[in-house]
């Protein structure tokens, strides 16, 4: 069966290349038209059409043309693909859990930072903590986990230092703005 599909695409690529050219198109019962081709011919037919889409200059103006392609040798991986699709979206939480723990770990403070209450900075640690337990438990492969378990009352000591000193921050900004003076503009005027 997959030999019939194949036959009835040719000819109907021969017929429609014929009335491309302006020629008569062959009749089903032509032997060219009903004709298998083999491998050589068919790509011996690809090469043709590919030279001739060239000197019509199908190729011109493509976008990238004439440029490196990215990233073409840089693949150190199997998965090189995926890491480049996620480099491109920006996307982030993905991949292996001792990789996503490292970087957490790196911007906690700031993560923490973005926390309203002690019991949210507690709450967040804790989960933190029972991850990266988690991930050391787990032989999955990839990485290891090296990042730390933290302490959850040195790190709510030191949130809680960051928000009162940028809450002093505001106030010290907050005063300084209420003890300038005044400018006084021409069209200001005071009524008392």
């Amino acid at each position: 069966m997959a030999e019939d599909i194949r036959d009835a695409a040719m000819r109907y690529r021969l017929r429609r290349q014929a009335i491309e050219r302006g020629e008569e198109p062959p009749e089903d019962d032509d032997p060219a038209a009903s004709r298998i081709w083999s491998e050589a011919e068919q790509a011996a037919i690809v090469e043709v059409s590919i030279e001739q889409a060239i000197r019509r200059g199908d190729f011109d103006n493509l976008p990238g043309s004439g440029k490196p392609i990215p990233g073409l040798g840089s693949t150190t991986g199997p998965d090189w693909w995926i890491r480049r699709k996620i480099e491109r979206e920006r996307l982030t939480g993905l991949g292996p859990p001792a990789l996503t723990l490292r970087t957490e770990y790196a911007s906690l403070a700031a993560r923490l930072d973005d926390l309203r209450g002690e019991g949210e900075v507690r709450e967040y640690l804790e989960d933190f903590n029972h991850r990266v337990i988690e991930a050391r438990r787990q032989l999955l492969g990839g990485p290891p986990v090296v990042t730390p378990t933290v302490e959850p009352d040195d790190w709510v000591r030191e949130w809680r230092e960051r928000r009162d000193a940028a809450a002093r921050r505001t106030a010290a900004r907050r005063d300084t703005e209420t003890t300038r003076p005044q400018k006084w503009r021409f069209w200001r005027v005071d009524r008392a």
